[in-house]
């Protein structure tokens, strides 16, 4: 099966209360932050994924998997995978996977560097590191067959 060039992609930070979003263009290798998703104990909206879906019109997502720093599998990994496969069933549309170990750090040291103090809670950085997450997987050598594909 031939894949289809990307050019549009939407990138999810999994999360049990919160997903962050975010959506980013494979010519510019960039993304931005997308207002997060509330979800209940790891189950979001799927209305709210199918509004982010129609008004984006991606060619695939994007998910954050949090391996351990050892490279094994977590709870959180399993379940991060389960939500990609999900939004692939539900959606048809290819689900690729991203490394997202320390993401979360990077993104309350860059909130931090922002001028961002204290608790997360209010405020979460879970679209920042969507955002982080779909910039590491857009400038991966390794994806780049996805992106050039005539």
């Amino acid at each position: 099966m031939t894949e289809k060039t990307l050019t549009t992609v939407l990138g999810f930070d999994f999360g049990t209360r919160n997903i962050g979003v975010a959506a980013g263009q494979v010519i510019t290798q960039t993304a931005s932050a997308l207002p997060s998703l509330k979800a209940k104990d790891g189950i979001p909206d799927w209305h709210q994924i199918e509004a982010l879906i129609q008004e984006w019109k991606p060619d695939a997502i994007i998910v954050g998997i949090p391996l351990n720093m050892d490279g094994s599998e977590s709870e959180m990994s399993r379940r991060a995978r389960k939500f990609g496969n999900r939004i692939h069933g539900r959606f048809n549309l290819p689900f690729y996977e991203a490394d997202e170990r320390l993401t979360s750090f990077e993104a309350k040291e860059w909130a931090g560097k922002l001028g961002h103090k204290g608790h997360y809670g209010s405020n979460p950085v879970d679209a920042m590191a969507a955002q982080i997450i779909l910039e590491a997987w857009l400038n991966d050598p390794k994806n780049e067959h996805l992106m050039n594909n005539q």
